[in-house]
């Protein structure tokens, strides 16, 4: 009898985070592939060999399926080789790129396959597109899925950028009737342009956050369970920040509407009474809302009406954000914290008692399952080898400078995180810095 195929990489430790829960294992990798799941002291033998501190938790790889990378066109705002440094940093090995910001925006084969060309030889891990749903391109949809786009962003609100204009309610339900008929998935920037104010000028966060009122946001996510509905289509709601929209989305699972709905980590962690006026790092769409609105948006998660956690990372030059002024009416919006999400949610998780095996299921399964990606988000026999060890009591303090975000933003500056990712494996190599080795993902 031959001897067993040896394995490429073995991991041992005391704490590795599968879906029967965190327990003493051994894990085999072959050709970038996890090939076994063992019970620790089985006495795996591999090429190379990963022994855990102590101290450390071997994670899957969180799946990131929000965020924009902005190349080409606004390659200063953010590029492909900072953006994925910046994603393995922070123990993320996958991520979806959207379609807008970058110049052209991804709403042809064309702009997919010129996204793709830009970052072939640029990222450090695993990178998928997104398609854009605009006026006129309905017909542009089934190429786009057949070429590989996981799914297609629309708008109801302005974009924020020309270039990515959003869609008339009517429209947005002639797109999902269109993704109908390939199983397609919507994914909707739910905000009602009737219910948004214009910010006074000069205005501090008060009267930003008085211009989004929740009720942009209910109205709007309403109209997305009604054409979803109607339509039989798959539709997701992104970047939820609106509590009081929690029993719409939880009704119309219930009723069987095919929806799913994401938060981030700046609507868990960050409250409106704590945000000083001329503060623009802290400016996303929808804004982060107050302390009640927070600790719903908790329990959504808790009870599964909330299905996933992603960034959201919407980064802009430094003077887009007008920090000289501070002026919301001004700034751009959005919030920086690719690399910090994974010790951002586990700092408030652990404080609520929250399990780390929920917080991966949130930023690691439950995205992959959003989008289709079936050989990530867990550590099993048959996925991807990608992995994070992270040091769940190990602490450190927010310096922007040391993020490898390429502008040097964050609200979260100066505040002390718990959880440290130590080590990012990607297809069963260790992520380096220098050498670009992700690849691009289809659907």
């Amino acid at each position: 009898m031959s001897a067993p195929e040896p394995f490429d990489l073995v991991i041992r430790g005391h704490a590795v985070l599968t879906p029967e829960g965190t327990i003493p294992a051994e894990v085999g990798v072959r050709r970038g592939v996890i090939a076994a799941v063992v019970p620790l002291g089985a006495g795996l033998e591999g090429e190379r060999l990963i022994e855990l501190a102590a101290d450390e938790t071997l994670l899957p790889g969180l799946v990131d399926t929000h965020v924009h990378i902005n190349e080409p066109g606004r390659t200063e705002w953010e590029g492909f080789a900072s953006a994925t440094r910046a994603a393995a940093a922070g123990g993320v090995t996958t991520l979806i790129d959207m379609p807008l910001n970058s110049i052209p925006p991804t709403v042809n084969v064309e702009a997919l396959n010129i996204k793709r060309n830009c970052a072939a030889s640029q990222a450090f891990v695993d990178v998928g597109f997104w398609g854009g749903a605009v006026p006129g391109n309905l017909a542009d949809l089934r190429p786009l899925h057949e070429a590989g786009a996981f799914g297609f962003k629309c708008f109801l609100v302005h974009s924020g950028v020309d270039e990515f204009p959003h869609l008339e309610p009517a429209q947005m339900e002639a797109a999902l009737a269109e993704l109908k008929t390939f199983d397609g998935l919507l994914i909707v920037h739910a905000e009602d342009p009737a219910a948004i104010r214009d910010t006074p000028p000069g205005s501090g966060y008060a009267g930003f956050l008085a211009s989004r009122p929740p009720a942009a946001e209910n109205t709007a996510i309403s109209g997305v369970i009604d054409a979803a509905a109607r339509t039989g289509a798959r539709a997701h709601i992104l970047h939820l920040s609106s509590a009081e929209a929690l029993p719409l989305v939880r009704a119309a699972k219930a009723d069987g509407v095919r929806l799913t709905a994401e938060t981030c980590p700046h609507y868990l962690t960050l409250r409106a009474e704590e945000i000083p006026d001329g503060a623009t790092a802290f400016k996303c769409c929808p804004p982060i809302r107050g302390d009640a609105n927070r600790e719903e948006l908790w329990a959504g998660l808790a009870d599964g009406t909330i299905d996933c956690i992603v960034s959201d990372h919407s980064p802009s030059t430094l003077d887009l954000k007008d920090l000289e002024n501070g002026d919301f009416s001004v700034a751009w919006g959005g919030v920086s914290s690719l690399q910090l999400g994974l010790a951002l949610i586990w700092t408030e998780a652990r404080i609520r008692g929250i399990a780390l095996e929920r917080v991966l299921h949130w930023m690691s399964a439950a995205p992959a399952a959003l989008a289709g990606l079936d050989r990530k988000g867990g550590i099993v026999e048959g996925k991807d080898a990608d992995f994070a060890v992270f040091a769940a009591e190990d602490t450190f303090t927010v310096d922007p400078a040391a993020l490898q975000h390429r502008n040097p933003i964050t609200p979260y500056a100066g505040k002390q995180l718990t959880g440290v990712v130590r080590r990012t494996v990607l297809a069963g190599a260790d992520v380096d810095p220098a050498v670009p080795a992700g690849r691009l993902l289809r659907r």
